[in-house]
């Protein structure tokens, strides 16, 4: 008995990003404001982030309220509607449900149901985890449309008073909708991760403390426990790295990993219009333009200054930034890499919306 050939997915040679949205939440927090937390100044912040504010969501400002206004940005550029999706993909490390994902509640928001939804935990790195796979998609035939958020409230899991990371994070979201196109849009990813490197970003605490810790409370005489109240405080997940090894990581591996991408998509720096980097800090951008000799003609991406350090959102939102400010970017050739906690990192080269 012969094996039944299977239907084949109609396939897409191409895909490209054919609109995008972002979504900045309205408070900011200036490095004065930080100030009264840490022991810092605004000039020591400057100097060492290059950041001068950050954006920070009220408290009735979730993940998936900021994804879904930078989502419909994206669907209203790329000329089309949330029913057309074929995926929706959110990355995103701060959505504070394990499950169900946060893909799925966008999913229902825009109208975009029943089309597959999933979120990515890759941090700094997951839009372009989220572009590599929406670009795979796409070209496989498994979908037509593919929607890709990066999406972060960050300060839901900061300590203001942490000196390592908290006065670098901002919350946002940007959005990209990916489609089939004529011609190469995306070029090919370069993506990977250094679990060596694994504690280098991470949580003070994980959720088994706070199950412990919860524990310890219900065995408590006092619901209202002075104790009690006091070691929730200290036991509550928030965000810390260990900077010096993640500058000398960003500066020194992520070039390699930025000039791979380059050549992967067979271009050499001068061909590109634009750079967009994640928004770690100003310095590491800086020493990544100078380590792949970028001309002065690439206009480099540096929304950081305004705001901060978005993780995932990163990205989008600093593309989206440099086509306000630069219009005449648009359809030209933009390198975008980003890295973070997991160590992990993605870049690839694509057109710019």
């Amino acid at each position: 008995m012969s094996t039944p050939v299977l239907n084949k997915a109609a396939v897409n040679e191409n895909s490209r990003i054919l609109g995008i949205g972002a979504y900045r939440p309205d408070v900011i927090v200036t490095n004065e404001d930080v100030c009264q937390w840490i022991d810092s100044s605004d000039e020591w912040i400057r100097q060492r982030t290059g950041i001068i504010t950050r954006h920070r969501a009220a408290e009735d400002v979730s993940v998936i309220d900021m994804a879904e206004g930078a989502a419909r940005e994206a669907l209203a550029q790329a000329g089309i509607e949330a029913s057309q999706l074929g995926a929706v993909i959110v990355s995103t490390v701060t959505h504070p449900y394990a499950t169900p994902s946060a893909a799925a509640a966008l999913t229902d928001r825009l109208g975009a149901t029943p089309a597959p939804a999933f979120d990515i935990s890759a941090a700094c790195a997951g839009y372009c985890y989220g572009v590599a796979q929406a670009d795979a998609l796409v070209r496989s035939g498994a979908a037509e449309y593919v929607l890709v958020v990066g999406a972060e409230k960050l300060s839901d899991v900061i300590d203001n008073h942490e000196r390592t990371i908290s006065f670098l994070l901002g919350d946002g979201a940007g959005a990209v909708v990916v489609g089939p196109s004529d011609t190469p849009g995306i070029g090919p990813s370069v993506w990977g991760s250094d679990g060596s490197k694994w504690d280098a970003i991470g949580m003070t605490h994980s959720l088994e403390d706070v199950k412990k810790l919860g524990e310890s409370a219900r065995h408590s005489d006092e619901i209202d426990d002075p104790a009690i109240l006091s070691a929730t405080q200290d036991v509550w997940p928030t965000l810390r790295q260990d900077g010096q090894t993640v500058f000398r990581w960003a500066v020194w591996e992520m070039a390699k990993v930025a000039q791979q991408a380059l050549d992967a998509a067979g271009i050499e720096a001068s061909d590109l219009a634009a750079f967009v980097p994640h928004q770690a800090n100003m310095r590491i951008i800086d020493e990544m333009v100078k380590k792949l000799k970028l001309p002065e003609s690439v206009v480099i991406g540096r929304d950081i200054a305004q705001a901060g350090n978005t993780s995932a959102a990163s990205i989008p939102l600093a593309t989206h930034r440099l086509l306000q400010e630069n219009p005449g970017l648009s359809g030209g050739l933009a390198l975008q890499i980003g890295f973070g906690a997991g160590l992990v990192f993605g870049a690839q080269v694509v057109v710019l919306p």
